[in-house]
């Protein structure tokens, strides 16, 4: 009997021929039934997903392993492959419809959900391509179509996006090296509530921009600078803010920060530098999504130059800390690059004023950041 046979073989006789189709015509049969009861399933609802896929299983289980062209077998497949969907399982899914296309090339529903679920899975060429292929199909298909349009805008967006992501982390890199090539080094941002997320810029003749923050410490107000290029002198900075015309600071009583008394101080030792990697990170900050940039970002610490001829004076900060004096007619690079300063992101300097009682208490190193 034909049950009995060994896999592969032939029939040999005509019993065995019709012992076969017999067989073929039950599980058919069979797989009409389960198909039809999947159908059912998905049509009262998610709640008998689950049940609709597993007729659908035991119908394509009917169809053996089935070999191209097989349209019913296709059509189990993209059926699958719809609930599969409907349930959020989109690998699955694209698993089967991708079965279905290979069983039946013309099987247009098998195109649709093999791009639906290639979409779901963020697999945008894929999804565009099921769709190219269903329209040699059918050219005229709305549907297909319509999915079309909607794969390739998210490409272009997706694209723009990307292209943002790579200029932004360019410039971070050319900004990155300038810094490096310049000896500075950058720390933890320490005053951002006052400065924001403000980060110097390099313009085309390779000129550093930096937004400076001066700070009071007699009173702990500031003066917030913008754009201080790092090859302006702080004397032609101070020359503004303080020339006769100016109106004094609002809280200076007793008048004592005119131009003629007012002193630059910054604070070295303090703060640990950033790795080549955190500088890249930090100047990206506000820049783009920090989703979408790579996990690592390349490089290692630049070197670090130094400066020679400040003067120093203790801080109780701690011992590692000290308050160095800024001379007014050096640029703003070359307080930078002070050895022992690290930038807290953007450049502190403290103004206080010989004529004020508390400049003996600031120079005596009795005054501490509050």
């Amino acid at each position: 009997m034909a049950l009995l046979m060994e896999p592969g073989s032939e029939p040999l006789t005509e019993d065995e021929k019709a012992d076969l189709d017999g067989i073929a015509a039950i599980k058919e049969s069979a797989a009409r039934e389960y198909r039809e009861e999947g159908n059912q399933f998905v049509k009262k609802g998610r709640k008998h997903y689950p049940d609709a896929v597993d007729c659908y299983t035991k119908a394509i289980a009917q169809m053996g392993a089935p070999s191209a062209p097989n349209p019913d077998a296709s059509v189990l497949f993209a059926n699958r492959a719809h609930v599969n969907l409907l349930l959020g399982n989109h690998r699955r899914a694209l698993d089967d419809a991708e079965e279905a296309v290979r069983l039946s090339p013309s099987n247009l529903k098998a195109h649709y959900r093999a791009a639906k679920a290639a979409l779901a899975l963020d697999l945008l060429p894929q999804a565009a391509s099921f769709c190219r292929r269903g329209l040699e199909q059918d050219p005229a298909n709305e549907e297909l179509k319509k999915f079309l349009a909607q794969v390739e805008a998210q490409q272009r967006e997706r694209d723009l996006k990307r292209a943002k992501v790579a200029q932004a982390i360019s410039a971070a890199k050319d900004l990155a090296a300038a810094i490096e090539k310049r000896g500075l080094r950058l720390g933890k941002a320490a005053y951002q509530e006052l400065t924001g997320v403000k980060k110097p810029k390099l313009d085309e003749q390779g000129v550093l921009h930096w937004p400076v923050l001066l700070l009071y410490p007699e009173v702990m107000s500031s003066d917030f600078i913008e754009d201080f290029p790092e090859t302006d002198m702080f004397s032609e900075h101070l020359d503004l803010m303080f020339s006769e015309s100016s109106p004094p600071l609002p809280w200076d009583e007793n008048h004592a920060y005119t131009r003629d008394a007012i002193e630059l101080y910054c604070q070295a030792g303090d703060g640990t530098p950033f790795s080549r990697s955190e500088l890249l990170k930090y100047l990206l900050e506000g820049t783009v999504d920090s989703g979408s940039l790579p996990e690592s970002l390349d490089g290692e610490d630049g070197e670090h130059g130094t400066v020679k001829g400040s003067t120093a004076i203790s801080s109780s900060q701690g011992s590692s800390s000290k308050w160095i004096k800024v001379r007014e007619g050096k640029t703003l690079q070359e307080a930078l690059q002070h050895k022992d300063y690290i930038i807290p992101a953007v450049p502190v300097f403290f103004v206080v004023s010989r004529k004020s009682a508390f400049y003996s208490k600031f120079k005596a190193g009795n005054w501490s950041l509050p």
